[in-house]
């Protein structure tokens, strides 16, 4: 007789379960490693600092003085090592001592080289320095006296100015004041408090009344 309950009136669309966007999934939970032949530590060959700072302060005298490098033979190994990506075979137990010593003294004797030509260099910089110095401190004096003599100019020549045109205010008020035709002070008239009255001079004539007049031949 009668219909279902609205309850039951439910379209497909109702029966859905709860949606998530794609954004808000979890993703990257993995933390991923360089693999062999990526550019990781494991790719980097084992580099020898001291040959290739030697090697370099070789090439240093060698561009400086013009003189060929001295290189020994180790060296040599050092670098051929190096460029290979592989370590340097350690030398014999006999003659380590001696290497050793050698290549200690030879090290020594070219800092000591390096260091005095630093400081010939330090000192040719620090007198280029100074005379630099001095230059733009006479430079920045010069400009700073220029500055003030024409600031003092400038003053001068306003002070003249206006001492000029308070001389010309001067002569001109002189000039009007002493002119009678053109000084009007001198044309004001004197009034009376009762000028501007409306009854004025209504009393006009009777002076005489009340006196007897007499003839006079």
């Amino acid at each position: 007789m009668y219909g279902r309950p609205a309850s039951h009136a439910r379209g497909k669309e109702a029966l859905r379960g709860p949606a998530y966007h794609q954004r808000l999934l979890p993703a990257h939970t993995q933390l991923k490693y360089r693999q062999a032949g990526q550019g990781g530590d494991a790719d980097e060959p084992t580099r020898d600092l001291a040959a290739e700072l030697l090697a370099a302060e070789a090439a240093h005298f060698t561009e400086k003085n013009g003189a060929p490098a001295l290189i020994d033979d180790a060296d040599e190994d050092d670098e051929t090592s190096v460029s290979n990506g592989a370590k340097r075979a350690l030398p014999s137990a006999e003659g380590e001592g001696e290497d050793l010593e050698a290549k200690r003294r030879r090290i020594l004797a070219e800092t000591r080289a390096i260091d005095a030509d630093d400081s010939e260099e330090d000192d040719d910089d620090d007198s280029e320095d100074d005379e630099d110095s001095d230059d733009d401190s006479d430079a920045e004096l010069q400009r700073e006296l220029d500055r003030v003599r024409r600031e003092r100019e400038e003053r001068k020549k306003k002070e003249e100015a206006e001492r000029l045109k308070e001389e010309e205010e001067a002569r001109e008020r002189d000039i009007a004041l002493g002119n009678p035709l053109l000084n009007k002070q001198d044309f004001n008239m004197k009034r009376r408090w009762d000028d501007d009255v409306v009854f004025k001079n209504q009393a006009r004539g009777t002076e005489d009344k009340g006196k007897k007049k007499e003839f006079v031949n």
